[in-house]
C-alpha cells in the first residue's frame, strides 16, 4: 500500500508481477450463476425513526403544568410557602415604600397557593378584590417573594380585564412587568403580552421602552421595534445611549440594513452621545451576519482613529467577521494587536479563532486552539469544544469528534445542548443511531434538556428522498412538547422538504411561516435554494437570487455555493463559469466553503478546466483542501489520462499529513487500470483487503473493468467470485463490464449466460446491455445474429420495453445501412 502511494511516480510500463494467462484459456470459460454463490440482498438500513423519537419525547417532557406551559413555555412550577409576614411594596404615586394591609397579604397568599393551572379561574372569582387592591404593589411582591411567573399570570389577566374595558392598567404595573420579563429574559413572553396592550396609549419609562425594544429584536420583531423607536424620538423619552445600541443591534439583526446603521450612528454623534464597547461591537456583529468586511474594516479603522480605545469586546466582535469568513490570517492579526495592546483576550476570544480556523478548512490546528487556551490560562469553555466538535463531524472525522467530545467531559467542561445538537447531528448523518440514543441518554443523565434546535436538527435528519411523512410526523410531536415554531424551525422545514424532493410542500412552509409571522431572511431563501439544487432548477435559482438582492438580502457564501449546486445538477457549466468570474473580480467573498463548492460543482460537471482554476484559487488563498478535494482531483486527472498530475495530488495528500481513505485507493485503481495495468491494480485491492479499510464495489468493479478491458475474462469471472464470497453482490455495473468484454472477444455465448445470471439474481439488464450486445454484432458483421438476438430480447426479459426494443432495431438497421 505505501508503494502504491509513493510520491515517486513509477516507471511506465510497470512490470506485472503475474503474466496474463494465455489467450486461449478464455474461451473454455463459462460464465454461470452457479459458480457463483452470491450474498442475499443486504436489506436498507431503516432509521430508527421510532426509537430515537421516543426517547426525544421522553426527553423533552418536563414537570411544566401544560397550561401555563402553553402559555409560556419556560414556566416552571415552583414549590412555594405561604407569606405570613407584611411584604414590602411600592406606592405607585410617589415611589414610598408601603406595607400591604392584611387583604392584600391574604389575597398575595391565594395567589402563591393555587397551582399555575388554576390562576386565571381564581382570578375571575377574585375579581372585585383585585380591582380595588394596589395592583402594582401586588406585583411587586409577587415578584419579590420569589414569584415572579405568578406576577405575569397576573398581569396578563389583567390586561385581558383591560382590554374588556374592566379597567384601565397603570403604567407603572407595564413598566414592572416588563423590567422583570427583561431580567428573567423571557422575551418571547414579553413580545406576545406586549402584543395585547395597546402601547400609543402609555407613556412609559426609557427603560421600560428600552426592554420592549429588545424583547422585540430578540424575538424577530423588528418593524414594531423601528415603530416604537420613531415615536419615542417623536413623543419622548428621548432615546438613551443604550436604547441607540439596541436599536443597532435590531437593525443588525434584521439585515439589510447597513445604510440604516450608518444613520443611527450619524445621528448618535448628532446627539453627542459617545460609542462604547456596546456600541463598535453592535455593529461589527451586524457586519458579521452580512458577511460585510470592508466595511467592518472601514468602521474600526474609523472609530480607532477618532481615538476610541477597543476592548476585549469589541475585538471580539472582529474577530467573529473574519472567522465566519473563514480569513483566519486577518484573526491571528488582530489577536497579535490585542497582545501589543495589553487587551487580554478572554475565551470569546479564542472561541472566534477557532471558528475562523474551522472556515478556511483547519480542524486540526483549531483543535490546537483548545492546547494553546490552556497554556495562556484559559480555559475551553462549551464553545470551544463544540465548534472543533462540529467542524470535525462537518469533515467526515467522526471519531475524531467523538474523541474530543470524551476528552472535553474528562476535563471536566460539561456538554451544553449545543454540543449534544452538534454530536447528535454528526450521528444522524451518519444513520448511527444506537450512539444517537446513547447520547440522548447522556444527555438526560447531563441534565441537558432538549430545546427547539434539538427538534430542528431531527427535522433536518428527516430531510432524505421519500421521508417527508417522518417530517410531518416529527413536527407535529415537537408542537406536542410545547416547542413552538420559530423562524428557524421553518426555515429547517423548507430544508427538509426540499431535500425530500417535496418542493410544493417546500413552498407551504414558506407561506406559513409568512402566515405566522415570521419575515422571510436569508437562511429562509438558502433553504429554499437547497431544495431547488436537489432539483438542478438553475432557473428558479437565478430568480431565487434576483428576489433576494432586490428585497435588500446580500446573498451568502451559503446562498452562492447552493447555486452553484444548483447548475451543476442542471449542467450549466456556464452557470458555474459566471460566479466563478464574479469571485475573481472581487465581487463575491472567496470563503473555503465556497471554493470547495465551486470545484465540486467543476467536478459533477467533468469540467477539468474549471476544477483546476478553482485549485488554484484555493491554494492562492491559503486554504486548505480536505480529502473531498483531493480526491475529486485525482479522479478528474484520472479520467483524463493525466497521470504526473495525478501523482502531484498522492503527494500533496502526504504532504498535508491526510489519510487516504477508500475513495483515494479507489481512484489510484482506476489510475491503474486506464493504463492497461490491472495487476497493479489488484495489488492494491488486495493490500486494502488486509488493512482496516474493506475494499466496496466500487473497489472490485475497478478491477473486473481492467481485467475486461484487457480480455483477461477468467481472471474477471475470479474477482467477481472473490467479491461475492466476501457478501458483495454485482451490480448493474459489474453485469454490463463482463458484457462489454465478452462483446469484444466475440464470446456472445457467454453474454447470455450473463443475462440469464441478471434475472437470476434479479438485477434486470437495461438498455445500454443490450445496445453492447447489438453493437458487437454490427462491429463483426453480424446483422442478421444482432437482429435476431433483438426479436428474442422478450424472451429473456418479458418486461424490457417495447420502444427500446424498436430502438435497437432501428440501430442495427442503420448500421447494416453505413
Amino acid at each position: 500500500m505505501d508503494a502504491a502511494l509513493s510520491p515517486l511516480k513509477p516507471p511506465y510500463p510497470i512490470q506485472s508481477k503475474r503474466p496474463p494467462p494465455p489467450q486461449s484459456s478464455n474461451h473454455s470459460l463459462k460464465f454461470s450463476s452457479a459458480t457463483l454463490h452470491l450474498p442475499p440482498p443486504s436489506p436498507h438500513p431503516s432509521f430508527p425513526l421510532d426509537s430515537l423519537l421516543h426517547h426525544l419525547v421522553h426527553l423533552s417532557s418536563t414537570p411544566r403544568h401544560p397550561a401555563a406551559a402553553a402559555r409560556f413555555p419556560s414556566l416552571e412550577v415552583k414549590s412555594v410557602k405561604p407569606i405570613s409576614s407584611p411584604v414590602l411594596g411600592i406606592n405607585g404615586g410617589d415611589g414610598s415604600l408601603k406595607l400591604l394591609c392584611k387583604k392584600e397579604v391574604v389575597l398575595l397568599n391565594s395567589i402563591v397557593d393555587h397551582p399555575l393551572s388554576e390562576l386565571s379561574s381564581f382570578f375571575d372569582s377574585a375579581k372585585p378584590e383585585l380591582f380595588r387592591t394596589d395592583v402594582f404593589s401586588l406585583v411587586k411582591a409577587l415578584d419579590d417573594s420569589g414569584n415572579w411567573e405568578r406576577a405575569v399570570l397576573l398581569f396578563e389577566w389583567l390586561v385581558s380585564a383591560s382590554n374588556s374595558g374592566a379597567l384601565k392598567l397603570d403604567h407603572q404595573v407595564i413598566e414592572i412587568v416588563v423590567r422583570i420579563l427583561g431580567r428573567e429574559s423571557q422575551y418571547s413572553v414579553a413580545a406576545k403580552l406586549l402584543d395585547k396592550i395597546p402601547l400609543q396609549d402609555y407613556m412609559l419609562d426609557v427603560r421600560a421602552y428600552t426592554t420592549i425594544l429588545y424583547a422585540y429584536s430578540r424575538t424577530g420583531k423588528y418593524e414594531r421595534a423601528i415603530n416604537l423607536f420613531e415615536r419615542m424620538k417623536e413623543m419622548g423619552p428621548s432615546p438613551t445611549l443604550v436604547t441607540y445600541n439596541v436599536v443597532l443591534d435590531v437593525f443588525g439583526r434584521m439585515g439589510r440594513s447597513w445604510r440604516k446603521i450608518l444613520v443611527v450612528l450619524e445621528e448618535m454623534r448628532s446627539k453627542g452621545l459617545n460609542f462604547d464597547e456596546f456600541t463598535c461591537s453592535t455593529v461589527l456583529s451586524a457586519c458579521a451576519r452580512e458577511g460585510l468586511l470592508r466595511e467592518a474594516k472601514e468602521f474600526f479603522a474609523e472609530v480607532k482613529s477618532s481615538g476610541y480605545e477597543p476592548g476585549t469586546v469589541t475585538y471580539n466582535a472582529l474577530l467573529q467577521v473574519y472567522g465566519k469568513a473563514g480569513v483566519y490570517t486577518e484573526a491571528l492579526k488582530i489577536l497579535k494587536e490585542m497582545e501589543e495592546n495589553k487587551c487580554p483576550a478572554d475565551s470569546v476570544t479564542y472561541n472566534e479563532l477557532v471558528a475562523a480556523y474551522v472556515r478556511a478548512g483547519f480542524s486540526k490546528e483549531a483543535a490546537g486552539v483548545i492546547e494553546m487556551m490552556t497554556q495562556k490560562g484559559v480555559m475551553p469553555n462549551a464553545i470551544t469544544y463544540t465548534t472543533v466538535i462540529d467542524a470535525y463531524g462537518k469533515s467526515g472525522k467522526e471519531e475524531e469528534a467523538l474523541n474530543l467530545f470524551y476528552s472535553m467531559k474528562k476535563a471536566g467542561c460539561v456538554p451544553n445542548t449545543c454540543t449534544y445538537n452538534a454530536v447528535l447531528s454528526m450521528l444522524g448523518k451518519k444513520s448511527r443511531s444506537s450512539e444517537m440514543i446513547k447520547m440522548l441518554c447522556d444527555m438526560k443523565s447531563n441534565g441537558c434538556s432538549p430545546n427547539r434546535v434539538t427538534w430542528n436538527t431531527m427535522l433536518a435528519l428527516c430531510g432524505n428522498k421519500g421521508m417527508d411523512k417522518y417530517v410531518n410526523r416529527v413536527f407535529r410531536e415537537m408542537k406536542s412538547c410545547g416547542f413552538e415554531p420559530d423562524r428557524d424551525t421553518f426555515n429547517t422545514l423548507i430544508s427538509a422538504y426540499g431535500r425530500c424532493g417535496s418542493e410544493v410542500d417546500a413552498s407551504k412552509m414558506f407561506g406559513e411561516m409568512t402566515r405566522a409571522g415570521f419575515n422571510a431572511c436569508v437562511t429562509t431563501y438558502n433553504a429554499l435554494l437547497n431544495a431547488l439544487a436537489r432539483q438542478g432548477d438553475w432557473r428558479s435559482g437565478e430568480n431565487v437570487i434576483s428576489d433576494m438582492k432586490s428585497k435588500g438580502f446580500k446573498p451568502t457564501e451559503t446562498s452562492y455555493s447552493l447555486m452553484l449546486q444548483c447548475y451543476a445538477k442542471g449542467g450549466n457549466v456556464l452557470g458555474i463559469e459566471r460566479i466563478e468570474k464574479e469571485i475573481v473580480e472581487g465581487h463575491i467573498f472567496p470563503s473555503w466553503m465556497l471554493l470547495r463548492t465551486l470545484l465540486l460543482a467543476n467536478f459533477k460537471c467533468r469540467a477539468l478546466a474549471g476544477m483546476e482554476r478553482a485549485f488554484t484559487l484555493f491554494k492562492k488563498h491559503g486554504y486548505k483542501p480536505d480529502m473531498v478535494i483531493f480526491n475529486s482531483m485525482l479522479s478528474i486527472f484520472t479520467r483524463n489520462n493525466m497521470y504526473d498530475q495525478a501523482h502531484e495530488i498522492l503527494q500533496s495528500i502526504r504532504e498535508h499529513e491526510l489519510t487516504p481513505d477508500l475513495v483515494t485507493y479507489n481512484s489510484l485503481m482506476d489510475m491503474y487500470v486506464r493504463r492497461g495495468e490491472c495487476w497493479k491494480a489488484e495489488e492494491i485491492l488486495k493490500s486494502l483487503e488486509k488493512s482496516k479499510l474493506r475494499p466496496d464495489l466500487v473497489s472490485y468493479n475497478t478491477v473486473i473493468k481492467g481485467f475486461c478491458r484487457k480480455g483477461l475474462m477468467q481472471e474477471a469471472v475470479r474477482m467477481l467470485s472473490e467479491m461475492t464470497e466476501r457478501g458483495i453482490r454485482p451490480c448493474i455495473f459489474t453485469y454490463n463490464t463482463f458484457v462489454s468484454g465478452y462483446t469484444a472477444m466475440g464470446m456472445f455465448g457467454e453474454i447470455e449466460d450473463v443475462i440469464e445470471c441478471m434475472a437470476k439474481n434479479k438485477c434486470r439488464p437495461n438498455e445500454l446491455t443490450y445496445k453492447m450486445v447489438v453493437d458487437g454484432y454490427c462491429r463483426g458483421g453480424r446483422y442478421s445474429e444482432a437482429m435476431e438476438f433483438v426479436s428474442k430480447i422478450k424472451t429473456l426479459d418479458a418486461y424490457f420495453d417495447d420502444q427500446s426494443i424498436q430502438r435497437l432495431a432501428v440501430r442495427v438497421r442503420e448500421n447494416l445501412d453505413s
